[in-house]
């Protein structure tokens, strides 16, 4: 794996945080003081995150303002539009939260959002992540390598692949009343490319904890395929002998395939994606084969026929 300088983030870009939360300020007055003081203190969407590590996982571009990354998303458990996530996701409780580790393991477990933190050292890896609708940016996400969470269930010699479920309550998540998509959210990957030390189990970005709308508290991210592929508000993770068939797959199996690597040569039906647009920018660029991430995982698919596997 190549070794890249990060960009230094220019303050500008960073959103001053200089709000306190109102459940934890809660939680210091009253009777209920005494009981917060004796446990240890949740950790809340939009914290900052302490003890971060710089990594060697990171593509010397320029940051996408934080602005455009918390504003412009795609997250249909709140509605289609792209403005929908960051006007409605305030309706999402992140904690308590748990993981339910299941299927072909050795070692089922189900893991609490506050351990999933302490598993392994967290680190700033600044990535590419490109939307199938031609879009992309760039992003220091906060996590660390799913490869971690999967030593410590021990999956079996018939764990194939990784199946990644998230929440399903149309209660905190009003774009699951539409039709749009069949809920739960369902992604899947196989057990090579979970295991690649790119593919990110991350709980933050820009040195705090996710937003709701980006996907908390915890979600994948997959630097080499399309955005679609990043599960958002995981709930369970199954492995699996069979391949899965994710949501997108179901919806539009002629436009989402398994796979979905970025590939210029590969268009979807309805658009080209020969070029891409970087949020906050006004030009196109030429999409790169991987996303960019070629040397490190084009071995993955080594004799398969990307047109065919899409």
């Amino acid at each position: 794996m190549p070794s890249y300088k990060a960009p230094t983030v220019p303050s500008s870009e960073i959103t001053p945080r200089d709000l306190f939360y109102a459940r934890r300020k809660f939680m210091q007055m009253g009777a209920g003081a005494t009981l917060a003081a004796l446990m240890p203190p949740a950790l809340w969407a939009g914290e900052k995150l302490s003890g971060v590590k710089k990594s060697v996982y990171n593509v010397p571009e320029e940051l996408t303002p934080y602005k455009n990354v918390t504003t412009y998303n795609n997250f249909y458990e709140f509605g289609t539009s792209k403005e929908d996530p960051a006007n409605h996701a305030g309706t999402l409780k992140t904690r308590p939260w748990s993981i339910s580790i299941e299927g072909e393991v050795s070692k089922p477990k189900v893991f609490d959002i506050e351990t999933l933190l302490k598993m392994a050292p967290l680190e700033e890896r600044v990535y590419r992540l490109r939307c199938v609708e031609a879009w992309s940016m760039v992003v220091p996400w906060l996590g660390f390598s799913l490869t971690e969470l999967i030593k410590q269930v021990e999956p079996t010699s018939k764990a194939k692949y990784v199946e990644f479920i998230s929440l399903k309550d149309n209660e905190q998540m009003p774009g699951q009343n539409s039709a749009v998509l069949e809920w739960p959210y369902r992604e899947g990957l196989r057990m090579d490319e979970a295991m690649h030390p790119l593919t990110l189990l991350t709980f933050g970005l820009y040195g705090e904890l996710l937003p709701n709308q980006n996907g908390a508290p915890v979600r994948i991210v997959v630097p080499w395929k399309y955005g679609f592929k990043s599960a958002k508000s995981i709930v369970t993770i199954r492995f699996t002998e069979q391949q899965p068939v994710s949501s997108w797959m179901q919806a539009g199996p002629g436009e989402y395939g398994f796979y979905s690597n970025v590939n210029p040569d590969v268009d979807h039906a309805r658009w080209s994606q020969a070029k891409e647009r970087r949020l906050g920018e006004f030009l196109r660029r030429n999409t790169l084969m991987f996303n960019g991430y070629t040397d490190e995982v084009a071995h993955l698919y080594t004799g398969m026929d990307l047109k065919q596997y899409f």
